[in-house]
């Protein structure tokens, strides 16, 4: 046995306390108390210590079985055993013990090799499950670092992809970065995230840089044409949403990712308008979610505002008054509202970029 640990002896006899300390000072360090008040400041001083009480019933000042529903309010008992030492033999009585968490109930007079035997085992289990519990702890803590170093890696992967797509279409990094930073707060700082938690902003607007992650699939001359797209080249490019939906299903380790389904349904909806005469699924009104819809107006934003390989960026005020009358789209009323009432921080997280980025 470990003598670091203490067990706490409960009785107002003395005799009975001697007696009890004799059979297990060679195994433990001997705590002793003469009631239950004793005991509880004992219990609450040295509860580290403490593997074990043997706890009598009948006592001054505070009885046995005040001590237990302490005990058991506390929720001691589920890691600390107790055991009842009593010449209690009343039915009630041990009854009411063993559902306030007495792990054992032990006759006087004791017989000492019984007693011992009966305690040291009990205890000898709860430490085997204290020690079994840490373990799983660490290897718990041990699987949630694994799997954050993995969702870290995923997330750099999907950055990078989609960092790589912009490059390709003769943009910088800074689109998908702005794209996710309107996003987030469109969704943080308005009533369009009302009921999402943090961690499900965060998802969304990781996903939203995936946006035109189908543009992989457009042929160069089409992607980087300087001039207006013929009919025919636009129907091609058109399908960039399609696309996207496409990779991303075929992605297996994406699909993994709480990211997927809102970076799926944001590939290809992005495009879709409030009035159905978007693509590529016509949707209306509230068919197309609310994430899909502020990407398609951060998308169409960010567009006017930069400086493209078929036109020079818009003011704010042109790209807002253009975006109000329709020109883009047509778009929610309350995602226009709530758009307009944020659209002076989107100019300060511009600014901030341009500072940050180049």
């Amino acid at each position: 046995m470990n003598k670091t640990e203490m067990l706490l002896i409960v009785d107002d006899n003395e005799i009975n306390r001697m007696l009890l300390e004799n059979i297990f000072s060679g195994d433990y360090r001997i705590l002793e108390a003469e009631n239950g008040q004793e005991a509880m400041e004992k219990l609450i001083r040295y509860k580290d210590s403490i593997c074990a009480v043997l706890l009598d019933v009948v006592m001054p000042v505070m009885d046995g079985m005040e001590v237990l529903e302490k005990l058991k309010l506390m929720g001691w008992t589920e890691w600390m055993p107790v055991f009842l030492i009593t010449a209690e033999t009343e039915g009630s009585t041990l009854q009411r013990a063993y559902s306030l968490g007495v792990m054992d109930v032990i006759h006087k007079p004791v017989v000492p090799y019984i007693v011992e035997r009966r305690i040291n085992s009990i205890i000898e289990l709860f430490q085997a499950r204290k020690r079994l519990k840490h373990k799983v702890e660490e290897q718990q803590s041990e699987i949630l670092a694994q799997a954050r170093r993995i969702i870290d890696l995923n997330v750099g992967l999907i950055e990078a992809l989609a960092t790589t797509i912009e490059f390709r279409s003769g943009e910088s990094g800074s689109h998908v970065r702005r794209i996710h930073d309107i996003t987030r707060h469109l969704l943080l700082y308005t009533e369009l995230g009302r009921g999402l938690s943090e961690e499900t902003v965060e998802q969304i607007a990781l996903a939203s840089i995936m946006h035109d992650v189908g543009k992989v699939a457009i042929p160069d001359a089409i992607l980087n044409k300087p001039g207006k797209l013929t009919p025919e080249e636009y129907e091609i490019m058109k399908t960039h949403t399609l696309r996207g939906a496409e990779l991303l299903e075929r992605i297996p380790q994406l699909k993994e990712q709480e990211a997927y389904r809102y970076a799926y349904d944001i590939a290809r909806h992005h495009h879709e308008r409030w009035d159905g005469n978007g693509y590529p699924d016509g949707l209306k009104g509230e068919e197309n979610t609310i994430w899909a819809q502020i990407v398609s107006i951060a998308d169409v934003y960010d567009a006017l505002v930069s400086r493209r390989v078929y036109k020079d960026a818009y003011g704010a005020d042109t790209a807002v008054r253009m975006i109000q009358d329709g020109e883009c789209g047509a778009f929610n009323p309350l995602l226009l509202e709530q758009f307009m009432s944020v659209e002076k921080d989107l100019r300060a997280l511009y600014a901030k970029d341009m500072t940050e980025h180049g």
